[in-house]
């Protein structure tokens, strides 16, 4: 995170470790004001990558899961940057800001990432930078967000996964959820107009907890190489392109599409345990005994107890619905609803 924009919301009463931010010493307040009403959310645990240059578009169409090259100039795309065997290095959203392009991932693999794609340029005419220093990404959720970028001055996109220009670009995840990429200049105004508007500031848990509830997966480092795209529901969700040319781990994506049935889904659900289960903690159910079923995804404090989840699971497990997490013999988790059907 850019040092002026940490220094500004730490005097706002932000508090900073790693890649997160908090405004409550316990994260689940941040997790119940977003429950309750409309929240603010410096998107600390997200980098951006810069795209520029002529090329921009076939490189990155030649790298990811999504069909870059349909992407419109007030779109937005989820897409992926797999290994050569099919397995997820980085989950991204993608939009067109001008004739540049962001990429928004997680923080912790940021700069690992941009190293990796950086060696895909060659003589292409395509330059990768890091955003942090020029622009930050703010998150606005909840009934009256729209009403906060209209009092900041800022266009609403008419549909999930649009996008506005103006001052800032606004992207629309879904009905009531957006990410503001803001130059730096523009940054502590528009969090004072937001706030104004009625906006509470919360921190990363609260944007977290929400990205649960959609079914939204992260890949963070410890998770890196785990899973194929389905295996985050990421085909359902609209991050794959099925009829698009070769990208890396294309033939593995496609085949897991095209031939039989997926052992491995990812599922929400909700562990009443005080310890935060991390991503890549196993998980385990009687069929598979002492060996893994899955793996957490990420997890987030839930507004009243316990932790919200996503895990990626044997679909057989999942049906037999007793799954513990950390052990054969840890918390049981109960099984929640996703936002869109699995097939």
């Amino acid at each position: 995170m850019n040092a002026t924009w940490q220094n500004y919301l730490g005097a706002k009463g932000a508090s900073f470790s790693d890649f997160s931010v908090k405004f409550h010493d316990d994260e689940r307040r941040d997790v119940a004001l977003a429950a309750q009403g409309t929240v603010v959310v410096p998107l600390q645990h997200l980098g951006a990558i810069r795209a520029s240059g002529e090329d921009a578009s076939v490189l990155l169409h030649n790298l990811f899961s999504n069909d870059v090259k349909k992407l419109g100039s007030n779109e937005a795309q989820f897409t992926s940057f797999n290994s050569p065997k099919g397995r997820m290095l980085a989950n991204l959203l993608l939009w067109r800001e001008g004739n540049d392009y962001l990429l928004a991932l997680s923080a912790d693999i940021h700069a690992a990432i941009l190293k990796k794609l950086s060696m895909y340029i060659l003589r292409s005419k395509v330059r990768l930078m890091d955003d942090s220093g020029d622009s930050v990404l703010i998150g606005l959720a909840g009934p009256q967000a729209g009403a906060a970028l209209e009092a900041a001055g800022l266009h609403i996109p008419g549909a999930p996964r649009a996008t506005a220009s103006g001052v800032a670009t606004v992207v629309r995840l879904d009905g009531a959820r957006f990410i503001v990429s803001a130059p730096l200049s523009e940054a502590a105004g528009l969090w004072e107009k937001f706030v104004a508007a009625g906006a509470v500031p919360a921190g990363s848990a609260a944007w977290q907890w929400i990205d649960i509830a959609e079914g939204l997966p992260t890949v963070t480092q410890p998770v890196q190489e785990e899973f194929v795209a389905q295996m985050l529901n990421y085909e359902l969700i609209g991050g794959v392109s099925f009829n698009k040319g070769c990208y890396p781990g294309q033939e593995i994506v496609a085949r897991t599409h095209y031939l039989g049935k997926l052992k491995k889904r990812m599922f929400r659900v909700h562990a009443e345990t005080e310890t935060a289960p991390l991503a890549g903690t196993d998980v385990y159910s009687p069929e598979f005994g002492e060996q893994s079923a899955g793996k957490v995804v990420i997890a987030a404090p839930a507004p009243e107890s316990g932790y919200d989840v996503l895990v990626v699971l044997q679909t057989s497990s999942a049906e037999s619905t007793e799954v513990h997490l950390g052990s054969p013999a840890g918390p049981t988790v109960q099984f929640l609803p996703l936002p869109y059907a699995l097939p």
